[in-house]
């Protein structure tokens, strides 16, 4: 027997995504449909742009962002788990085993792979210096 309280929730989620879509198509139907010049240049706060905003430059900041969240919420993850470790018994410490094992060995694969080097390297700084010049400008 389904609660009743998942009905309410079926209901809200059938109007929030039929709210969405009759929005979308508001928008759609009622929007421009006529594309010019000036519609379709980028606007930079004001700037007219004069080159393409696309430069070839290594992101390490973005890729420490994103091991950093991975990592987090493996942490919070953990402390889940730590914090009812005497409910969940063998299958949750087989579960949470499991977790971290693919998790380290995403990590391995990702240090194999050269995704853990950043610092300076011959090899990487004449393949980013010679992307330099064969960029467009």
């Amino acid at each position: 027997m389904v609660h009743p309280a998942f009905y309410h929730l079926l209901i809200y989620t059938v109007i929030a995504v039929a709210l969405i879509g009759v929005l979308l198509l508001a928008a759609w139907w009622l929007g421009a449909k006529r594309p010019s010049f000036g519609k379709q240049r980028p606007y930079e706060s004001g700037v007219i742009p004069e080159s393409s905003a696309r430069l070839a430059w290594p992101v390490p900041f973005y890729l420490v962002a994103i091991f950093f969240i991975i990592f987090d919420v493996e942490a919070a993850f953990i402390f889940a788990w730590a914090v009812a470790w005497d409910i969940l018994g063998l299958a949750g410490l087989i579960q949470i085993t499991l977790f971290v094992v693919i998790l380290a060995a995403g990590l391995v694969w990702l240090w194999l792979k050269g995704g853990l080097d950043w610092g300076p390297s011959r090899e990487r700084n004449a393949d980013f210096s010679q992307s330099l010049r064969k960029s467009p400008k």
